[in-house]
């Protein structure tokens, strides 16, 4: 049994893999499988993915029919071995100390999951090439060359992830700001498998990562945080805003925002629901909201009304927690109308 599973869902994404395949292979950290889920991939995806399971016999391969990333990375965890289990996107890549530090911290502290964050200089520096239009696929960061101690890395334990756990990105003047676990990406924590075993992703929506993220933190996980910038994020350039799109986006949110707050109503005790709707229940429900400005047919906004009407019915939008969202509920009342 591996130490740590990584878990790489592959579609599509040829002209990276192997950049992300080989931030694998480059890790100083040995005791690991990398579990790659080929999802219906339809470009040469396949034959790198062989390539590299005939070099190394960490990788494993699984193939099967399109399903979207939440079905592909519940797929590679049905296979998973290991005591803990990383994420990694295939078109992203991660440091080369990534799981050696995430599993020193996580074995030291008697942690349920290490959270680190994502390098917030590289992801602009791409932007910004790109707008230039500039070179964006042999752009090494800086920060990957950075060699850490293992002993000297700064952190904080918790029993408490609600005290840390955010969507907000305003925290110029909160204490605690350096030690935030902010948003809610799946990719930017080490975890124990026996933690999320049976929290599968919500197959056919996108955003998933808010719903499961919710459910474990309702799990009550004692996390180690060490704020390094461990993972190399790879933005999106896509800059076409389509109406049917945008609906999609909006209703992935929602059928998010219904799963969580109903696994809140009947689990979360007093303090647990309201630190999840100030720092992240309202935040995804403006989300969520915004999209009406880009739907253009009555059909669509009647589906976006369809959607806040039955988040009003559960009662996700009672209470918010602030002026300022008390005012966003008004706004979504007087829509769906």
């Amino acid at each position: 049994m591996p130490a740590i599973s990584i878990i790489i869902p592959v579609y599509n994404v040829e002209k990276y893999l192997r950049r992300c395949l080989d931030s694998v292979l480059n890790q100083t950290f040995t005791d690991w499988e990398a579990i790659c889920v080929n999802d219906g991939s339809p470009d040469n995806s396949a034959a790198i993915l062989d390539e590299y399971a005939a070099r190394d016999a960490r990788f494993k391969i699984v193939t099967k029919e399109n399903g979207g990333l939440s079905d592909a990375r519940n797929a590679g965890m049905k296979i998973a071995t290991g005591e803990y289990v990383l994420y990694l996107d295939s078109d992203d890549f991660i440091h080369p100390q990534t799981m050696e530090i995430a599993h020193h911290l996580a074995v030291r502290d008697g942690s349920d999951i290490v959270s680190f964050t994502y390098d917030r200089i590289y992801r602009p520096q791409l932007m910004v090439r790109h707008i230039l239009h500039m070179d964006t696929d042999n752009v090494i960061p800086r920060r990957i060359r950075k060699k850490y101690d293992v002993r000297r890395i700064e952190t904080r334990v918790t029993d408490d992830v609600f005290e840390y756990a955010t969507e907000r990105t305003h925290n110029a003047f909160n204490p605690k700001k350096k030690w935030l676990i902010k948003h809610c990406q799946v990719w930017k924590n080490l975890y124990r498998r026996s933690l999320i075993a049976d929290t599968p992703f919500i197959k056919g929506i996108l955003f998933e990562d808010f719903p499961w993220w919710s459910a474990v933190m309702l799990k009550r996980p004692r996390v180690t945080i060490a704020p390094l910038p461990l993972y190399f994020y790879i933005p999106n350039f896509g800059g076409i805003v389509l109406s049917a799109k945008q609906l999609r986006i909006m209703q992935s949110l929602c059928t998010g925002i219904e799963n969580a707050f109903a696994l809140y109503q009947k689990n979360a005790d007093a303090y647990q629901m309201r630190m999840w709707s100030q720092n992240f229940l309202w935040y995804f429900i403006n989300w969520a909201f915004r999209k009406i400005k880009y739907l253009n047919t009555d059909a669509d906004l009647d589906a976006a009304r369809a959607c806040f009407r039955n988040l009003d019915k559960m009662g996700a939008l009672a209470m918010p927690p602030n002026p300022e969202w008390e005012k966003l509920q008004t706004q979504i009342r007087e829509f769906i109308k």
